[in-house]
């Protein structure tokens, strides 16, 4: 046994697992493509920077989550926690603005927060994610919705729960504030340490307190909805109306709130019971302001983001398709080994999924290993076959064999498995 072992909070995928997350992630690319969402690829270490002005200084993903380092060079670099930061920043960097006004990109990958490894929590875990650029318009919140419906749709992930809130805007907001500070105010001796500094930087925050203290006191509190300003109700009805319109259903939850700073107006999670207490399967909203906090002009914004750890334990795993091994070439003797060496690569350039036995290895043990790989088909090849100028074909389910000529091998094998 290996001495090295992977660190705390990282997980090895391996082959068993890895047919899901293959169809997780060529069914979303399939699917925001129909949407008309286009790929985006961003580097994992990005300037420590960009995730403080975005995510926001007093959030617990900055002050206790970030993989953040000094290069070689000094400069404070961190291992990115989210993805929607480094895609705005993508987008400003390369003025996707000018050559497209209205982005819609989405990426895959891995993120990275020093969290306590749990049930669902990972120190490296994977996200797909995506977001719309550009429009103010609230019929771009329900698009993205229908998007996510419709992705866990083909997964065919059920007992999902869409819940919406609405955390309003800069103008709103500060009345919201005042209002969470006064009520929050008089519990200020029961709150855990996190919450009482969390009650004079960002209150909201206390909202989203993961301890049972907190979140029995949170109940009351009052909900951000109650003190939209006439644009965000407007808002929030429109993306309400929209949701009926297309027939999906969702739940108002009127202390949700998101984990990062720069959300604004509508707020969402899905939501599954079959997961214990990291229930969250995907979540996002609106963030209006951060492409202006990261430099850019005023522009409108709406993502969200899918845990793929989460959704590979929700996916039945009779409903992926794997790409079987069709055929177990069985060699007995060098002489055969030789002559079917080539048959394997001619099979190969023609994408039908074949390997070959040890020549040297009997046909019990060659028939044992194409079993454990499961194969559809074994060819057998000895010497009384290349005498006799005929292979023998089985097929491992039925356990019928057929002879085939070896001067038709390619052709006749081409026919029967692609």
């Amino acid at each position: 046994m290996s001495k090295f072992t992977s660190l705390r909070g990282f997980k090895d995928i391996l082959p068993e697992e890895s047919d899901r997350w293959l169809w997780v992630e060529s069914t979303a690319h399939e699917t925001f493509n129909v949407f008309g969402f286009s790929h985006i690829r961003t580097p994992i270490l990005e300037n420590t920077e960009l995730f403080t002005r975005s995510i926001g200084e007093a959030t617990d993903i900055v002050e206790k989550e970030m993989y953040t380092f000094q290069d070689w060079d000094g400069k404070k670099v961190t291992l990115r926690p989210e993805g929607t930061a480094s895609v705005v920043r993508a987008y400003l960097e390369h003025h996707l603005s000018e050559k497209i006004p209205l982005s819609k990109l989405y990426y895959i990958g891995p993120m990275f927060r020093h969290e306590r490894p749990q049930a669902g929590r990972l120190r490296q875990f994977h996200q797909i994610g995506a977001e719309i650029i550009g429009d103010l318009d609230p019929r771009q919140d329900v698009e993205l919705l229908s998007l996510l419906t419709r992705f866990f749709e083909r997964m065919q992930v059920t007992d999902l729960t869409l819940e919406i809130n609405s955390l309003g805007c800069p103008a709103c907001r500060p009345t919201y504030r005042a209002a969470l500070q006064s009520y929050f105010e008089k519990y200020l001796p029961e709150l855990c340490e996190d919450c009482r500094r969390r009650f004079k930087t960002n209150p909201l925050r206390i909202l989203d307190c993961k301890k049972e203290a907190c979140k029995a006191i949170a109940r009351n509190a009052p909900s951000p909805i109650d003190h939209l300003c006439a644009e965000c109700r407007e808002h929030f009805k429109a993306v309400r109306e929209g949701l009926y319109q297309l027939a999906i259903p969702y739940q108002i939850q009127p202390h949700l709130v998101r984990g990062l700073d720069y959300y604004t107006k509508t707020a969402f999670e899905l939501t599954t019971n079959k997961l214990g207490a990291q229930n969250a399967v995907a979540a996002g909203g609106r963030y209006d302001g951060l492409v202006e906090a990261l430099g850019g002009p005023p522009t409108p914004a709406i993502g969200f983001a899918i845990g793929v750890e989460r959704l590979v334990q929700l996916i039945d795993p009779a409903l992926v398709p794997t790409s079987r091994l069709r055929l177990f070439l069985a060699p007995l003797g060098k002489a055969a080994g030789a002559a079917l060496f080539p048959l394997l690569l001619a099979l190969r350039r023609k994408n039908i999924r074949s390997e070959m036995g040890n020549d040297a290895i009997g046909l019990k043990s060659q028939m044992k290993r194409a079993d454990r790989l499961g194969a559809a088909y074994v060819l057998i090849v000895g010497e009384n076959e290349m005498t006799q100028g005929k292979a023998i074909l089985r097929n491992m389910s039925t356990k019928a064999q057929e002879e085939i000529p070896l001067s038709t091998l390619i052709e006749t094998l081409s026919a029967k498995l692609s």
